[in-house]
């Protein structure tokens, strides 16, 4: 009998991306926790969107940022 802790299964759509994914900001730990999102870009997502977005997105929107 395995002892490892259960991968979380993806119970979450990303509102941007559709994707399935797991959001842990209830958890102990998420993986967005350790990503730097400029204040701006934070006012803008909670503006735009009402539910989390995928790590995916997330990391694909701070390179945009970054860019500019």
């Amino acid at each position: 009998m395995s002892t490892a802790p259960a991968k979380a299964l993806p119970d979450d759509r990303c509102p941007r991306c559709g994707g399935g994914f797991h959001c842990g900001a209830q958890d102990a730990r998420c993986d967005c926790f350790d990503l730097q999102l400029s204040q701006a870009l934070r006012q803008r997502l909670s503006q735009q969107y009402s539910s989390c977005l995928c790590l995916a997105c997330l990391r694909q929107l701070q390179a945009e940022e970054s860019k500019a």
